[in-house]
């Protein structure tokens, strides 16, 4: 006999929670604009994630380095606007919790006191306990990210799948297990195996969104614009591409062009 699923009038991290335990997979999705976060809430995505990927979707940067604090807080207050059912969860960028609790303290309120965000989202794991303990003791809700984690691109110096080794593997595990005890709500996991996600996300009470790790996650999460196909040279084998935006606005691009060029545009009906 199935049981109806719970509806949501408004997704918390209680919410996730209880969706993990209940069997219901989780669904989470970018944003950086109140436009496309409106589109995307308004389609029930549960979760969305104004990540520091706008560094490179938004403003083109090749890595995510470069974004700031204020600029995040720009794109998030911009979704937040937005928002009437999901969870907004804000990356913290580069440089601002890595070295200094304090410091990461203060980006984390930042992030909820301008923007309105519901929680915010670090990348690493016992590296950066401390901060990861100062945030929480605040009242600040974390997500965590394990994995392939973008901000660490130049020390890895490479997109390539994470903790295929024994030695890696057994560290993210326990990584994943202190950020649950620290009393983080959700960890992301991106490009691991799929096996050792599935096994992460049973070893933990909280909710494991996978991206490039397999359906043994509790929920996964895609950046929009690539799942959209309004990016096209991006082309890992975890994306599914459910539209090709890139190409039907080309071709709308070209067709106004033309009808500009010829007169068409406007025609009668079209003005005043």
């Amino acid at each position: 006999m199935s049981v109806a699923k719970k509806q949501y009038k408004r997704i918390t991290t209680n919410s996730l929670v209880e969706m993990k335990a209940n069997g219901e997979k989780i669904s989470m999705l970018t944003a950086y604009d109140y436009t496309m976060a409106k589109i995307i809430d308004g389609a029930g995505i549960d979760v969305i994630l104004v990540g520091d990927s706008a560094s490179n979707v938004m403003a083109g940067h090749e890595t995510t380095l470069p974004i700031t604090l204020d600029q995040m807080i720009y794109h998030a207050s911009s979704v937040v606007r937005a928002i009437d059912r999901a969870l907004v969860v804000v990356d913290i960028p580069f440089g601002s919790y890595q070295s200094d609790p304090k410091e990461a303290l203060r980006s984390a309120i930042r992030i909820m006191k301008e923007s309105g965000g519901h929680a915010i989202k670090v990348e690493g794991g016992k590296e950066i306990k401390d901060s990861v303990k100062r945030i929480l003791a605040a009242g600040i809700p974390v997500m965590g990210h394990l994995g392939l984690t973008p901000q660490s691109i130049y020390k890895f110096g490479t997109y390539t799948v994470r903790a295929k080794e024994e030695e890696e593997a057994e560290q993210l595990k326990e990584d994943a297990k202190m950020l649950e005890r620290l009393g983080c709500f959700a960890v992301v996991l991106e490009k691991v195996p799929a096996k050792l996600a599935k096994a992460v996300a049973k070893s933990v009470r909280i909710p494991v969104i996978g991206i490039g790790a397999g359906n043994g996650a509790d929920g996964q999460v895609l950046v929009t614009h690539d799942m959209l196909g309004m990016t096209h040279e991006f082309n890992p084998r975890f994306l599914r591409r459910y539209l090709d935006m890139y190409t039907a606005m080309t071709d709308a691009f070209k067709q106004y062009k033309a009808d500009v060029k010829s007169g068409d545009f406007p025609n009668e009906e079209e003005q005043y």
